[in-house]
């Protein structure tokens, strides 16, 4: 609210009593958009789960396979129909027919001329039809067994999807939180290349010093003027990479209030870790998943080999004109039993095809387990690797900044040159961006480990403070 008081009081105390009320209005309205701009990880994470559109088109792999189980459960169930035909010709066989189907048949239909060149004939034809599979082997049960593997399969991968996105979020909102420290720190080393290349200056009017040393500091603050524009414009790609993680335009503008700043958190044992992995991670789950739905694939190839029976039954309602009622109706039901007695091995070889795919499902699962497994070590050891340079930058940092002051001092009183406190200077800078680095380096690798196990959330120990 400082520059809120700031801008209110340059107004003065002798304008209208209306331009005051109006700067407080203006001043109100900034505030309120300023705060409204303001984006914190949990609500990053929560508009790129409404709108990536990777995240999208998982959820709607899900709604597919969810509906492909109500379509394979539909088989098992009778399928009814009606159809409203209407035909006329002269057809003798379609004319004979339909005056049978109608009723409508005399002997003086037996006529020969009758018979052989008919009147054309009229026919509107209500048909209602039913079919049902009694028994096919229980494939169709099989198929939708299969179908619900599948369906948890597409709901295990949105879950996994789920956990790259909040994985992918909190990379770039920790790289604009670094970007932001790389600038500070770049803007903090120019100041200091600029106090260089003023004391040499300095030094140069008093004979103290070449000119050399002029131009070296010079070059230096050219180097670091470089510096912060190469800082600024990754700040600025960090930015649009986390617009583009959370389904927005690149360009889109907030606020971020949080500074990067380093505390502890929780690492369980490795061991937990592994076992967490194998427990909860999606993607093994869905493998899982795949291989059952291959073994009802090899179930429903098997059951091909047995017979099929069949139901249908029919009824139809045959009249001279749409509207007629005194037509004739009929029906007709019966039951089919059907072998395939020849097929040339056709059956055999899908059988085969479908126990190899089995086969190599099964082989996946064992070695995509591995890979978590090593995977998991992997993240756990980068962890642990960037805590301890976490504590070992930090050291650093206090012993740059003294060298720094110690170099800035002997140079100020001629006992030492340019290059050993530029090159002190550089130590310095080094020592910084090391530091955040590495604290980037820690969260990011602590978020990949949940990652790795299975367990980040958006509400992991990274996301919230």
């Amino acid at each position: 609210m400082a520059p809120f008081r700031r801008n209110c009081r340059s107004s003065g105390l002798s304008i209208s009593f209306k331009v005051v009320t109006l700067a407080f209005a203006m001043c109100i309205v900034a505030v309120a958009q300023q705060s409204a701009d303001v984006l914190e990880l949990r609500e990053a994470l929560t508009i790129a789960l409404e709108r990536n559109p990777a995240r999208k088109a998982a959820l709607a792999d899900t709604r597919a396979a969810a509906a492909n189980v109500t379509n394979v459960k539909s088989f098992l169930l009778p399928h009814l129909t009606f159809t409203e035909s209407a035909t006329l010709g002269n057809d003798p066989v379609y004319v004979f027919g339909s005056r049978l189907r109608q009723q409508r048949f005399t002997s003086g239909d037996f006529a020969l001329n009758k018979l052989n060149t008919p009147l054309p004939l009229s026919n509107f034809t209500t048909q209602f039809g039913g079919a049902w599979n009694l028994f096919d082997g229980f494939a169709n049960v099989h198929r939708v067994k299969q179908a619900k593997f599948m369906n948890e399969a597409a709901k295990q991968q949105l879950d996994r999807s789920d956990q790259e996105l909040i994985f992918q979020v909190i990379n770039s909102y920790y790289e604009i939180l670094l970007a932001a420290r790389e600038v500070d720190v770049a803007q903090q080393s120019l100041k200091t290349a600029q106090s260089i290349v003023d004391s040499s200056l300095a030094r140069l009017d008093s004979g103290l010093a070449v000119e050399s040393d002029l131009l070296t500091a010079k070059v230096r603050l050219a180097t670091r003027q470089q510096d912060v524009i190469r800082s600024t414009n990754n700040l600025k790609f960090a930015r649009a990479q986390l617009n583009t993680a959370m389904g927005l335009p690149a360009d889109s503008s907030f606020t971020v209030t949080e500074a990067l700043a380093e505390r502890s958190l929780p690492i369980p044992t490795l061991d937990e870790m592994e076992a967490r992995a194998l427990a909860n991670r999606p993607d093994l789950k869905r493998i899982a998943s795949d291989e059952a739905a291959q073994r009802q694939a090899v179930a429903i190839a098997k059951s091909a080999f047995g017979p099929q029976i069949n139901a249908f039954a029919g009824w139809q309602l045959d009249n001279p004109t749409l509207y007629a009622g005194d037509g004739g109706n009929n029906w007709l039901g019966g039951v089919q039993l059907k072998l395939d007695i020849f097929d040339a091995g056709a059956k055999r070889s899908e059988l085969s095809r479908q126990r190899a795919l089995a086969d190599k499902a099964a082989a996946m699962k064992q070695g995509v387990s591995d890979a978590v497994r090593l995977g998991v070590r992997k993240a756990y050891y980068d962890t642990d690797s960037s805590r301890q340079q976490v504590e070992v930058a930090r050291a650093a940092i206090a012993q740059a900044q003294e060298s720094l002051r110690i170099n800035q001092d002997r140079y100020a009183a001629g006992l030492t040159t340019v290059t050993e406190i530029l090159a002190a200077d550089e130590s310095a800078r080094r020592s910084q961006t090391d530091y955040w680095e590495a604290v980037y380096r820690y969260y990011v690798s602590y978020a990949s480990l949940e990652l790795a196990s299975g367990t980040l959330t958006a509400q992991s120990p990274v996301v919230l403070p």
